[in-house]
């Protein structure tokens, strides 16, 4: 019966979730989604409630090709129908993307939606191989072979490791739990020492749920293997600015310190941390400050967590629109924020760590890098919630 009851939940997880949705709708829904790395999308989908006068999530799509990365998440706003939550092209857009044009290690997973980073996002740097295609560094007097996957554009820019091992995972033990608020996907990444470029053995417990009121995204990383190893739990989510007004949207971040860079197109951190007060990175105030044309591509720290959750705050003010991203892990002590002037986005991603966390550049300072014995586990966890402002 236990196997019965598994095979029931992965058909239903692989046609789709649609709560109060007819079985016809379901099957149109489905019927031309494309697949993405030889899996289809997962939807996850609701009816906003008759009459209601404040905003609700609708639906949320998942990648299980991807290591179970958000595709696109829609709300319902009164008066103004579904709208995107996250900057993503369609799903069709997407699967092109993702199966013809992409790299081996799976980069332009981060390209769109929002996409799971570990054992470590941003950035790390080290001693580049001889073709180019990997550099190593060290934890503890361990060596660490990375994929060299990324470089800036400008002349002279340095080739690293950034975003993690998981770009192009697929997840198994696909399962789903439904309730009358909502429902769940979860889904297992049996990492292993990921071919090699990691210390020890990993397993990761992907779970994304959707009510009304939010949509909760976590992870819990266990190390099943022999070795302690360092690990960071990230994600990388665009979030739309409905309007497309980038220069009136609003963010508020409860940071009261960031990372100094080389540039803007290494983003290399230089170990120094300053005070964000009375500088145009202060976004602290209530209600957040407008982007106008700056550029953002900065890591920030130092959180009041007295006040709750490391709550980021957008607001699309011509839009009459609103998204809050709450940080829920204590574990969480970063905020890399990226925001292109030229774009309607604004990436807030919630991490554990400061980039290149095993840079000379840091000194004795702790990185925030979790050290995992074998045998324990680490968790992270970011729920969203929409308003109007």
């Amino acid at each position: 019966m236990k196997h019965a009851t598994r095979a029931i939940a992965l058909l239903t997880v692989a046609a789709g979730i649609f709560a109060g949705v007819s079985h016809a709708e379901q099957s149109a829904r489905q019927s031309d989604v494309p697949m993405i790395d030889g899996v289809k999308p997962v939807t996850l989908s609701r009816k906003a409630t008759p009459g209601t006068t404040r905003p609700e999530f609708t639906s949320v799509t998942l990648l299980p090709g991807r290591a179970l990365m958000v595709q696109q998440i829609k709300a319902f706003f009164p008066g103004k129908g579904e709208v995107d939550v996250l900057a993503s092209p369609s799903l069709d857009e997407s699967a092109k993307m993702l199966n013809t044009q992409d790299t081996p290690n799976g980069d332009l997973s981060y390209r769109l939606g929002a996409a799971f980073l570990f054992p470590y996002p941003n950035r790390i740097r080290g001693k580049l191989s001889a073709d180019g295609k990997s550099l190593t560094t060290e934890w503890n007097g361990h060596t660490i072979t990375l994929p060299a996957n990324n470089i800036g554009k400008n002349p002279g820019a340095e080739r690293h490791a950034m975003h993690g091992l998981i770009l192009k995972s697929k997840v198994e033990d696909l399962g789903v739990k439904q309730t009358a608020a909502g429902s769940t996907v979860t889904g297992i990444i049996h990492g292993g020492n990921f071919n090699g470029h990691w210390l020890s053995k990993t397993d990761l417990v992907i779970t994304i749920s959707l009510t009304a009121e939010g949509v909760d995204a976590s992870i819990v990383a266990h190390n099943v293997g022999t070795e302690s190893e360092p690990v960071a739990i990230a994600w990388h989510p665009y979030f739309n600015i409905p309007s497309g007004d980038r220069t009136q949207a609003r963010i508020q971040i409860p940071a009261s310190k960031m990372a100094i860079v080389d540039n803007y197109d290494n983003v290399f951190p230089t170990g120094k941390i300053v005070p964000v007060a009375g500088t145009q990175y202060d976004f602290q105030a209530a209600g957040g400050k407008a982007l106008g044309q700056q550029f953002m591509d900065d890591n920030f720290s130092d959180f009041d967590t007295k006040a709750g959750p490391v709550t980021v705050v957008i607001t699309d003010p011509k839009a009459h629109y609103g998204v809050r991203i709450e940080g829920l892990s204590p574990t969480i002590k970063t905020l890399q924020v990226y925001a292109p002037p030229a774009k309607s986005f604004i990436a807030v991603e919630h991490q554990y760590n400061f980039a290149d966390p095993f840079g000379k550049e840091w000194g004795k300072m702790d990185t925030q890098m979790v050290t995992l014995a074998p045998g324990k586990s680490t968790a992270w966890h970011v729920r969203l919630k929409v308003f109007i402002p």
